[in-house]
């Protein structure tokens, strides 16, 4: 008995000594630290926590999209959901402030306009959490009361936030859809609850409001100025001045960025958003201009899921600028690997690479750079015998002198080229050389002689379909604001009943007006800079009181304040948009079935009346209607706008809309969104990639086949050479230079000097076999040798003794 205690005694303190956690090595840094935060706070802890337990650190985001830098520097996939709720705000502050001063205060948006748009917005994104316009106290006007002309509400702010419906009982199957979406008019609260006042301090968690609002400027001239110029059916044309957000110029710009926070009580997430502000004339109808004043009265919120967006835990250096509250915890071996973000993972451990420094190679016995998740997930012995790189000597140096190729070689390298793809005509090849595409865009087709080849053979103007391949990942932003467009008409036309009655002073909205949809068209040119035109093509008869209407808004130039909205229903012939490829597809294919068409259920809550007091459930709840999705859609083939608005080579794409016909009995296409970018911002990928990828320049790059391999560089453009080539597994970069790779671009510049039979170093630009790391002595091989040698020296010896 007493041996059987010493064992359980010797057991129990033993055993917690000896026995060591898988992750106990690892030492605790700013990611835990974030991981804590984020746990403490919970829906039901949340109103009575200190207010900084609701907010993180502003450096938990990261690498924020800068309007200064769009279109300078390339914004990378682990921050394009940023960029796109960036863009969506503006896009709402541009119609808000454009509306407001532009049409008479009978015709300005209902409540239903800003609940639909704001639904819209979250519908279309599956990225956003919520859409949201917060006005300040007393600046709200509102065409939705009887007798309220030149009256304000004190608060209004109606807002949309995606809600879980797994156990929603309206929903019946029982799944996800994420389809359903809450709408509440966050206005509609007791004068005295200051708690529920977004306005006031005791909100706790309206720093986007703080951001902007109240705004005490008091001088006509604090305010951005835009002009658009809108030609209409009948050939007039009328020039509009109004006072927007702040231009990409001005100082901050039109966007700030909140800091991570808990939100608690609505969607009780943590969440993080943009805020952009709203300015209109105010006050009204004074009769008095000079006391009229450009002033903000309002703000668009956009936000997004803070798990959703990814950290990057690389070190600080020139790819990761200050600040960065997650940088140097990445678990790279710093002495031979560095850092290299990957884009995906969110808010967890290991979204990145150890990749081999210069000087450096992988061991022969690993393929792939180490992926920090597996890096994360190691134990210490793991950790400490692996994921290092091997040193590389006898490293040489690029030649300078660069010599033409011998005739035979350089016959070799071109043949081997030509078998892959063709270098001649872009007809008959099944992959094309990027360079002879190039070529023939930026110098055989341009707006001088685009004419006359649309004469001669218009198929010229209208490339294959898939050399624009990856539009639709690299342009799917840019399609969403059409989807998001095309959804919100879709709620107008299948919600939106003018007939309505509604108890006391309420009205429903108006059908949409000429303005609104020009002001739509127009805030999405503005907003997003790869968007060059934007419209709206309405079927015949499908728009009130006007047989045809297709406003369509575009630019000139970037960076610019002024802008141009056509009617294209004044257009005729080849220019009728009826007769438009994308229109007559769309047209077509949903004709007759609106099946596959996505089901939104939305539940709006608002206000009790024009004082607000408390929110109410609409009259109709929860309400439903259909509309497409981004892979209703349709791309078109690249094509270059002729005689146009742009005389560029574009690509389109158009998501049609739907309401009831004239007995409300079944939906029908109503019309298309159509969104255009040029083709110069997609990038090319001569990369392989699968059998059945519809990429015209599929395995088209220059890179050695047998010791390297094809990587895509993002950013490169619509030009060739966006690629790398890396060393492929048993060889090593045999090139002293602070990389470890052959860039594409210098790869193509060589190889078309060995094609125009000039000095180049193409045949230099591959990888050599991974020897021995280094030429030491080793004892042990020596004394192995020498006993060898001896041992044969002795048989020799006894050999020639015995004959």
């Amino acid at each position: 008995m007493a041996h059987f205690l010493v064992s359980v005694i010797f057991v129990c303190i033993i055993l917690p000594v000896i026995i060591v956690s898988q992750f106990n090595w690892q030492t605790r840094d700013s990611f835990d630290t974030i991981r804590n935060k984020l746990d403490k706070v919970t829906s039901e802890n949340c109103k009575v926590l200190d207010v900084n337990d609701l907010f993180l650190p502003s450096d938990t985001i990261t690498h924020v999209p800068d309007i200064k830098t769009l279109g300078i520097d390339p914004v990378f996939p682990n921050r394009t959901n940023l960029l796109h709720i960036h863009n969506m705000a503006v896009t709402r502050a541009f119609y808000y402030s454009y509306i407001l001063q532009k049409a008479p205060d009978n015709e300005e948006p209902g409540f239903m306009y800003y609940f639909l748009s704001t639904i819209a917005d979250v519908a279309a994104n599956r990225f956003i959490n919520s859409s949201a316009i917060y006005f300040a106290p007393n600046m709200s006007f509102t065409p939705s009361y009887k007798g309220f002309f030149n009256k304000t509400m004190p608060l209004f702010a109606p807002r949309a936030f995606r809600a879980d419906d797994f156990n929603d009982p309206y929903h019946l199957e029982g799944t996800s859809t994420l389809n359903t979406i809450d709408a509440i008019d966050l206005g509609a609260i007791p004068n005295y609850v200051m708690s529920s006042n977004y306005t006031h301090e005791q909100y706790k968690i309206n720093d986007w409001y703080f951001a902007w609002l109240p705004d005490q400027t008091r001088r006509h001239d604090s305010k951005t100025t835009y002009t658009v110029q809108i030609t209409h059916f009948n050939g007039t044309n009328e020039t509009f001045v109004w006072h927007g957000p702040p231009a990409a110029s001005d100082n901050p710009g039109p966007v700030k960025w909140t800091k991570p926070y808990f939100d608690c009580g609505r969607s009780n997430k943590w969440i993080v958003g943009a805020s952009v502000p709203i300015p209109d004339i105010y006050p009204r109808h004074t009769g008095w201009r000079h006391i009229e004043i450009p002033t903000y009265v309002a703000v668009a919120v956009l936000e997004l899921d803070f798990d959703r967006v990814d950290i990057n835990q690389c070190p600080i250096g020139e790819g990761n600028p200050r600040p960065n509250y997650f940088a140097g915890t990445a678990r790279c071996k710093n002495r031979t690997t560095e850092c290299e973000p990957i884009h995906g993972y969110g808010f967890r451990r290991g979204g990145y690479q150890c990749r081999c420094k210069p000087g450096f190679r992988l061991p022969r016995v690993v393929r792939n750079p180490y992926l920090g998740e597996i890096i994360e997930r190691a134990t210490q012995e793991e950790y400490n015998e692996g994921f290092h790189c091997k040193n590389i000597n006898y490293l040489m140096v690029m030649t300078q002198n660069v010599e033409k190729v011998k005739e035979e070689e350089r016959l070799l390298y071109i043949g081997r080229e030509e078998s892959l793809m063709g270098f001649d005509n872009m007809t008959y090849s099944t992959r094309l050389d990027p360079t002879v595409v190039v070529n023939y865009m930026r110098r055989k087709v341009n707006r001088f002689t685009c004419e006359k080849i649309a004469e001669e053979n218009p198929e010229s103007l209208i490339l294959k379909g898939d050399i624009a391949f990856g539009k639709e990942n690299q342009l799917e932003n840019e399609a969403r604001t059409a989807i998001r467009l095309a959804n919100f008409i879709s709620a107008m036309q299948q919600i939106i009943d003018p007939e309505e009655l509604f108890a006391e002073f309420r009205v429903p909205d108006r059908p949409l007006n000429e303005d609104q949809v020009i002001g739509e068209v127009l805030a999405n040119v503005i907003a997003n800079e790869k968007i060059v035109g934007c419209g709206v093509f309405f079927n015949r008869n499908q728009f009130p009181n006007r047989t045809l209407f297709a406003p369509y808004a575009y630019r000139t130039k970037r960076n610019t304040q002024n802008f141009f909205v056509e009617d294209m229903a004044r257009h005729r012939g080849s220019k009728m948009y009826l007769n438009k490829d994308w229109f007559q597809h769309l047209k077509v294919r949903w004709l007759t079935n609106t099946d596959d068409l996505e089901t939104y259920t939305t539940k709006i809550m608002i206000r009790y009346n024009s004082s607000g007091h408390y929110p109410i459930r609409y009259d109709h709840y929860p309400l439903q209607y259909k509309a497409a999705d981004i892979q209703h859609g349709y791309w078109t083939s690249p094509y270059f706008d002729c005689k146009g608005f742009h005389n560029e080579w574009l690509v389109t794409y158009a998501a049609p809309f739907f309401g009831w016909d004239k007995i409300k009995s079944r939906l029908e296409f109503k019309g298309a969104v159509t969104v255009s970018m040029k083709l110069e911002e997609l990038d090319i990928n001569q990369c392989p990639d699968n059998y059945f990828a519809s990429n015209a320049f599929k395995d088209t790059h220059k890179c050695d086949r047998k010791s390297s391999r094809c990587v895509p560089i993002l950013g490169r453009g619509f030009d060739m050479g966006g690629y790398k080539c890396e060393c492929k597994q048993g060889y090593e970069y045999p090139f002293s230079d602070p990389v470890t790779y052959f860039d594409g671009q210098i790869v193509e510049a060589e190889f078309q000097n060995l094609v125009d039979n000039k000095p180049s170093r193409f045949d230099t630009l591959k990888c050599r076999l991974a020897c021995a790391t280094t030429h030491s002595v080793n004892s042990v091989i020596i004394l192995f040798v020498i006993l060898v040698h001896t041992l044969f020296t002795q048989s020799n010896v006894i050999f020639n003794h015995c004959y």
